[in-house]
């Protein structure tokens, strides 16, 4: 892989959207936009973060944002701690009767307004407010982990004990329970992984913290049926330098966007293949090199969907996720 930026923010920018212009929509609101969501109690778009490592890296919501797609379409964030989605659960006093027929209300006065509005912001609205009412029961059942066996949870590394605490091998399980669910995209943050220095320390740290997960969620999939319909993709914004960053402390790498590697699984992607190659030093990629767009492109055909033709008309143009630069569908890791 190659891409264009080389400080974390643009560079989770461009992995998200395909571009560094800030406010242009992610790629998990693209494909909610193309193919909806077979979710009913859930949003079809999920975003969950974990830590653990040498430094947590900010992220900017703005990653999942819808940018000029209808609202409806940006990823959700759920919670670590405390209740998944905020005020979710109706207050205190408030019956689901009540709360169903306040939103009755608030439909009918919306609907008649949208009647001469004819802003799409406010069909949003509607849709919105029905589905968080829905996700009142579906969020409670879906973060039920201790109704998963034993030896599925063990297999996540997870015990009685740390169900409910934040962490990599949670999200692994809450997303598999969400894809059971019909949720269309999801997507898990980790964000530890900058390390410019003791990295032997703190690949181990993180390393630790997510490749049993991470293989768990894979063979869950398969057991399951759901590997082959199930696209994963792994990796980061960018790379690290192959030399060594610092002195006098413990080795470290520092950013590096002229070659990096990804991984991908499921979905239609052919197993045991490794396409592309850097130089004898790992500083450039000169052997089949891959940039994010060409990587979205083959996202989107692995999910059924030509990424020319995936457009939104807005300020007169026909925008995509894959921009105006050439971008190709990369065939040879298809099955």
């Amino acid at each position: 892989m190659h891409t264009d930026q080389i400080n974390h923010d643009p560079a989770h920018t461009v992995m998200n959207t395909g571009t560094s212009i800030s406010g242009r929509p992610s790629m998990g609101a693209w494909i909610t936009y193309g193919l909806g969501s077979e979710a009913d109690e859930l949003p079809g778009f999920v975003v969950m973060t974990s830590e653990g490592g040498r430094n947590p890296q900010p992220i900017s919501s703005r990653q999942w944002g819808a940018g000029f797609l209808p609202g409806k379409f940006q990823g959700i964030q759920f919670q670590q701690q405390g209740d998944a989605v905020h005020y979710v659960r109706n207050p205190p006093g408030v019956s689901e009767t009540h709360q169903r027929r306040t939103l009755d209300a608030v439909r009918k006065l919306n609907t008649e307004y949208q009647k001469t509005a004819l802003n799409p912001d406010v069909d949003t609205r509607i849709a919105q407010y029905e589905l968080a009412f829905r996700m009142q029961s579906g969020i409670p059942n879906l973060f039920d982990l201790a109704t998963e066996p034993k030896h599925v949870l063990e297999a996540y590394g997870l015990t009685s004990d740390t169900l409910q605490q934040s962490s990599f091998a949670r999200n692994c399980l809450v997303a598999r329970r969400m894809a059971e669910r019909g949720v269309r995209f999801i997507q898990l943050y980790h964000r530890d992984w900058d390390h410019h220095g003791d990295l032997v320390k703190y690949m181990n740290t993180t390393c630790g913290l997510t490749d049993l997960p991470t293989y768990a969620l894979i063979q869950d999939l398969k057991q399951r049926g759901m590997f082959d319909e199930t696209l994963i993709v792994w990796g980061g914004e960018f790379g690290r330098t192959p030399m060594f960053q610092g002195k006098g402390q413990e080795p470290g790498r520092d950013h590096h966007m002229r070659s990096f590697s990804m991984w991908l699984a499921g979905g239609g992607v052919r197993g045991g293949v490794t396409y592309g190659a850097t130089d004898e030093l790992g500083y450039h990629s000169v052997e089949n090199p891959v940039h994010v767009r060409d990587l979205h492109a083959t996202m989107l055909h692995l999910l059924g969907i030509d990424h020319n033709r995936l457009t939104y008309r807005t300020q007169g143009l026909d925008f995509r996720l894959t921009g105006v630069e050439p971008a190709r569908v990369v065939r040879e890791v298809l099955a």
